[in-house]
């Protein structure tokens, strides 16, 4: 079945002196999140591998919702104030976020655990057009074709670009396990279809994420 949902993606550069104790409490209390009544699914976690060598990201939360005013709803909460200012900020040295709206979602909107997910930012030139910005997520879409690995793609504009640091175009795939998400590498037909983009490109971000099997997920 497919629907619209609201991606939403922060990426955290957790510092090097935080504990032990103050990660588990951050991540316990990110997770809580999905609890609320405006989330369709959240997870907080480790990353598996940052392929980004511009930036030293640690951790990520990847949240679902049904509307953007779903979306600022769970953002003004105080519960997600209050784990934001007591858990996250103290040992927080830098993150992003983004949101974008994802057309056709196919599948569930809870992604399972031990999924692997990979997240990828893309920041333009700043002489690209709006007809190449349309090919770039237009050859970004089409990666779902290529490689049956892929169970979900969703791709689009951020719409938050206040703490994206101008990166303006986000994806997020999910491939059933790391196995499958790390076969990708091996696919040169993907390859191909991004070498046909890659100038428009200024810069990425690219991040792998495994969804932990014990996870506070809910779906809707």
């Amino acid at each position: 079945m497919s629907t619209t949902t609201i991606e939403h993606i922060v990426l955290f550069n957790i510092k090097p002196t935080a504990t032990t104790t103050q990660l588990s409490t951050m991540l316990t209390s990110l997770n809580s999140l999905t609890t609320l009544p405006m989330v369709l699914h959240l997870s907080a976690g480790k990353l598996h591998k940052n392929r980004s060598s511009s930036f030293s990201f640690t951790h990520i939360l990847h949240s679902r919702y049904r509307t953007k005013q779903h979306l600022a709803d769970y953002s003004s909460h105080p519960d997600h104030l209050s784990a934001v200012r007591t858990t996250v900020l103290p040992i927080c040295d830098d993150l992003i976020a983004v949101d974008w709206v994802a057309e056709n979602l196919d599948g569930p909107i809870g992604v399972n655990p031990g999924s692997a997910i990979r997240v990828q930012l893309i920041k333009l030139k700043q002489d690209v057009e709006e007809e190449k910005k349309g090919e770039v997520i237009q050859v970004i879409s089409g990666l779902k074709g290529s490689f049956s690995g892929i169970e979900q793609l969703t791709v689009g504009e951020n719409f938050s670009p206040e703490r994206a640091k101008g990166f303006q175009i986000c994806s997020i795939g999910v491939f059933g396990g790391i196995h499958e998400l790390d076969s990708l590498e091996l696919n040169s037909e993907i390859g191909n279809k991004k070498d046909k983009v890659r100038d428009s490109i200024d810069s990425l971000v690219i991040v792998d994420y495994v969804v932990p099997l014990s996870p506070s997920n809910r779906s809707g």
